[in-house]
């Protein structure tokens, strides 16, 4: 499951109201007590308080994790395979972090220890399940930070050159991070290896000057949503992760007064990227609703969101059901599912191209002192992790 994100301006990302582990099997939220005022939009004088949702079974179910004090409506929640609930809270210029669960009729809590800086950013769930990682920007460059399944508290595993935002797992197991970096006013989406000293290469280069950013990414069919101004104009796109084959923007993704965001991915698709399912949240003057799209068609199938959905926020199932979780006030804790519509088979031939190459990079130094490759169009795959030696890096044709 990847992460859950919606287009903020400028093309950055902002994290949705609901946090789904990777493997879809607990959700993580703050929310209001039941009486309290949950009209007034800025959560002023509001309880706001953790509620972890279990996805797995036969039917969801929302366990609330309040402690004595309330939290502030800023906290961060991200859940653990396990059922645990990472929250971070800024305290002054620190950074904190406990894990909650629940114990009966309280919530306990472990401290995990705190990071000294005026500004952190939780990271989407780790695919492994167990480990959660945050990214601090700083004076030279942003580090990422483990910050939940380490040996001994928060601790910096990687540093990287320029301003970064995003964040978007590559692989299944929590080693391959992509994020988006802007150096000299421009962004483009790079691949940093943590289990490599934060190794860090280059992932999207489509034009030199285009800002290129990563939204999604799928671990098994290696399909790409990509966000870019390559086309002339900001356009989203599709590719696939270490191919050869030019970065597609379809004409209908970009339908007309409307802002699409891609926030899931069908899994299970292995090797087979134009059959995966995208879902999409769409916004326009009338509201906001659900399009699903796969690259093997032409066609944005639009569909009426339930009622109370958390926008931006859902999963797949590896046979194509989408899976929306809602929240009313007769039904705090749903999930609605649909089932996307299937496309006739059709030319795939988009309305714009943009070519990539795939050539072996010349990585950067660990902690990002080394200098940029020089190639200008690139998109980077090392072999499968499970294949992979660790003494070597080789490229996908």
């Amino acid at each position: 499951m990847e992460s859950v994100e919606d287009a903020a301006p400028g093309g950055a990302v902002r994290r949705a109201g609901l946090a789904i582990a990777a493997d879809g099997s607990y959700a993580a939220r703050l929310t209001l007590g039941a009486n309290e005022p949950s009209h007034e939009e800025d959560g002023a004088g509001a309880a706001w308080f953790p509620e972890r949702w279990t996805l797995h079974g036969p039917e969801p179910y929302a366990v609330p994790l309040p402690l004595d004090q309330p939290e502030e409506p800023d906290a961060e929640v991200l859940p653990l395979a396990d059922g645990r609930v990472l929250i971070h809270r800024r305290v002054a210029d620190r950074q904190a972090f406990s894990l909650l669960y629940p114990t009966g009729p309280v919530t306990g809590e472990l401290p995990l220890g705190a990071v000294e800086c005026a500004e952190l950013t939780l990271l989407p769930p780790s695919p492994d399940g167990t480990r959660a990682y945050a990214l601090a920007p700083g004076e030279h460059g942003a580090t990422v930070w483990l910050v939940a399944g380490g040996a001994f508290g928060p601790e910096p595993v990687a540093t990287v050159r320029g301003r970064c935002t995003g964040g978007v797992w590559l692989d299944g197991t929590g080693r391959l991070l992509a994020l988006d970096r802007e150096l000299d006013g421009v962004v483009k989406a790079v691949a940093v290896d943590l289990e490599r000293g934060g190794e860090v290469s280059p992932l999207l280069q489509i034009a030199e000057g285009s800002n290129d950013r990563l939204l999604l990414a799928d671990a098994d069919s290696g399909l790409l949503l990509i966000r870019s101004d390559a086309p002339g104009h900001d356009r989203l796109g599709w590719g696939v992760l270490g191919s050869a084959r030019p970065v597609r923007f379809p004409q209908c993704l970009r339908p007309a007064d409307r802002t699409v965001t891609p926030f899931a991915v069908q899994p299970g698709q292995t090797l087979m990227p134009e059959s995966c399912a995208v879902a999409l949240r769409i916004d326009g003057p009338a509201g906001t609703w659900v399009g699903t799209w796969r690259p093997s068609g032409r066609e944005l199938h639009q569909q009426a969101a339930p009622e109370g959905w958390l926008a931006g926020t859902g999963l797949w199932s590896r046979d194509g059901v989408l899976q929306l979780p809602y929240a009313t006030g007769t039904m705090p804790c749903g999930v609605a599912r649909l089932e996307a519509p299937r496309d006739v088979p059709q030319d795939v031939s988009p309305d714009v191209r943009t070519e990539l190459t795939t050539e072996p990079p010349q990585p950067e130094a660990a902690g990002g002192n080394g200098s940029a490759p020089r190639a200008t169009r690139l998109v980077h795959k090392p072999v499968p992790l499970q294949q992979a030696p660790l003494t070597g890096r080789t490229a996908a044709g």
